[in-house]
């Protein structure tokens, strides 16, 4: 059986007796083409059911339209909020985003690093990570690499919010508010905001003279079922804290609906500050701190697409509510 020839551009010409450069000039849709010919042109691709060598046209434009998005989760707030503002952005400059569900597993990093060294991306947006600085500043020659922490000293787009600033302040409100026994809750203590938050918490009771007690630090607190494992250890201690600062707002609800079927009374037995304002905190009437995660979102992808190395600080808005 012959083997059918595919359709090209001359091919296209010919068809539409025009020149290879008007088919060139209506397929890219650019202006500046008498009508008629415009419209022999679009005869000719749908009598010969041409189809454009998608490959071909990022080779010769040495773009792909499409932006990697590294993130562990995709169900998680934190990190959705984050992709959807990356989304708006992406949707408003016609990039398609290509998404790189870690669960913090190197090697998965690693596949979204060599995308970009092979130029099957044109830039990377890495919302969380747990490779090292160095695999990532190997990489920095192939394209733009975008990450949501605090790296001043790296030359590297970023977009943050400072951890350390928030972590420290609030911690100083509490203890305004006469706690001086403060503990904290972290998804995992290497994520470089957790070491921010550490440092912070470190400083704050070594300045005010306060004992470190290292059960006070809960580690692998995300989810609103990790508030019973947090509240039963707190139950366990002889000399408990009485206020927790919880690293996002679904595990401060599960400590505080733990609370309530223990019969702790919160906040007077117990003080929580949530993180991220999610629509849960207000539900529940939990006290949080708002990051404007939708915003960082929009910030990580216009540094993605553009030439210049910038590096942007968001501030964050705290929302007094019952648990303080």
């Amino acid at each position: 059986m012959k083997e059918r020839k595919m359709t090209n551009i001359k091919d296209l010409a010919k068809m539409a007796g025009v020149s290879v450069s008007t088919v060139s000039r209506v397929l890219n849709n650019y202006p500046f083409v008498k009508e008629e010919k415009r419209m022999a042109v679009l005869k000719a691709i749908k009598d010969s059911n041409y189809q454009i060598n998608i490959n071909a046209v990022h080779l010769s434009k040495g773009k792909t339209q499409m932006i990697g998005v590294v993130l562990p989760y995709s169900d998680y707030p934190y990190f959705a909020l984050i992709l959807k503002g990356i989304a708006i952005q992406a949707n408003k400059h016609n990039y398609k985003l290509i998404l790189f569900q870690t669960d913090y597993i190197v090697s998965r990093e690693m596949e979204a690093l060599q995308m970009l060294k092979q130029k099957q991306i044109d830039a990377l947006i890495i919302c969380s990570r747990s490779c090292d600085w160095s695999i990532i500043e190997e990489h920095l020659p192939f394209g733009p690499i975008v990450l949501c922490e605090n790296l001043n000293e790296k030359e590297v787009s970023t977009t943050f919010v400072n951890h350390y600033k928030i972590f420290y302040k609030a911690l100083k409100y509490l203890y305004q508010k006469g706690h001086r026994k403060i503990g904290y809750c972290v998804g995992r203590r290497s994520g470089p905001s957790s070491i921010e938050r550490e440092a912070a918490y470190k400083d704050f009771i070594s300045q005010n003279q306060l004992p470190y007690n290292p059960n006070f630090v809960f580690d692998n607190c995300s989810h609103i079922e990790d508030g019973e494992k947090v509240v039963n250890l707190i139950k366990a201690m002889d000399t408990p804290p009485t206020a927790l600062l919880v690293t996002n707002d679904q595990a401060a609800a599960g400590i505080v609906a733990t609370c309530q079927k223990e019969h702790i009374s919160v906040p007077d037995q117990l003080a929580i500050i949530g993180f991220n304002n999610q629509p849960i905190a207000e539900i529940m009437n939990i006290t949080t701190i708002e990051i404007p995660l939708v915003d960082i979102g929009n910030q990580l992808f216009l540094q993605a697409v553009s030439d210049e190395i910038s590096k942007k600080e968001f501030e964050v808005k705290f929302i007094e509510r019952g648990t303080i």
